[in-house]
């Protein structure tokens, strides 16, 4: 089947968003998103694993026996993550010390390993490298939506640059764990409320 990239990055940056389609991923949605940079820096640390990921796995889907194939998508995808988080540590400690745990964790991330079991192990190398950017783009923008949600409302600044004045009352609860819940929730209706509207039209 002939390659088509805008066809596979529109799939995975809006039919089939992870965290706002298929809804996946939810930990680090809901722990990580209290501000824009947090948000944007997980969902390019997941992207950069999704498409390496999905290409070496892709590479070698023909050479790696059915019954271990599992358990060799997660060695594959724990070597990205190793990599990127020696990339983070030396250049954005920071950042680093924010996301905390959760790239580690990326290793068990479902929206990662359902991309190698379900696209990479049965396409060829270019289509798994878009559909791995398109899946990691998708992921990065929901993050850094709903991380601005959060960010604003919680805190009064966005990308930690203030802006409101003093008398602004900033509603804690939004950067609180209830705060993840009540703004994904929020966001899902409001997606598919437009949704529906739009196949209504049509």
């Amino acid at each position: 089947m002939k390659t088509k990239p805008l066809a596979i990055l529109k799939n995975g940056m809006l039919d089939e968003n992870p965290t706002f389609r298929l809804v996946l991923g939810m930990c680090p949605t809901l722990a990580v998103t209290t501000a824009a940079s947090n948000g944007i820096g997980m969902g390019l640390a997941a992207t950069f694993v999704l498409i390496g990921s999905n290409v070496v796995v892709s590479a070698l889907r023909k050479f790696i026996p059915d019954k271990v194939r599992i358990p060799a998508f997660v060695v594959i995808i724990a070597a990205f993550v190793t990599i990127v988080q020696m990339l983070l540590k030396a250049f954005v400690p920071a950042l680093n010390d924010s996301l905390g745990i959760f790239i580690p964790l990326i290793v068990v991330n479902c929206i990662i390993l359902a991309r190698a079991e379900a696209f990479a192990s049965k396409n060829t190398v270019g289509a798994s490298f878009f559909d791995g950017l398109g899946m990691g783009l998708g992921f990065t923008i929901a993050l850094l939506i709903i991380a601005s949600v959060r960010e604003i409302l919680g805190n009064g600044t966005f990308f930690g640059m203030q802006l409101f004045g003093a008398n602004f009352q900033p509603m804690l609860i939004m950067v609180a764990a209830p705060g993840g819940f009540i703004t994904l929730g929020l966001l899902l209706g409001l997606l598919n409320k437009l949704t529906m509207k739009k196949k209504g039209a049509r």
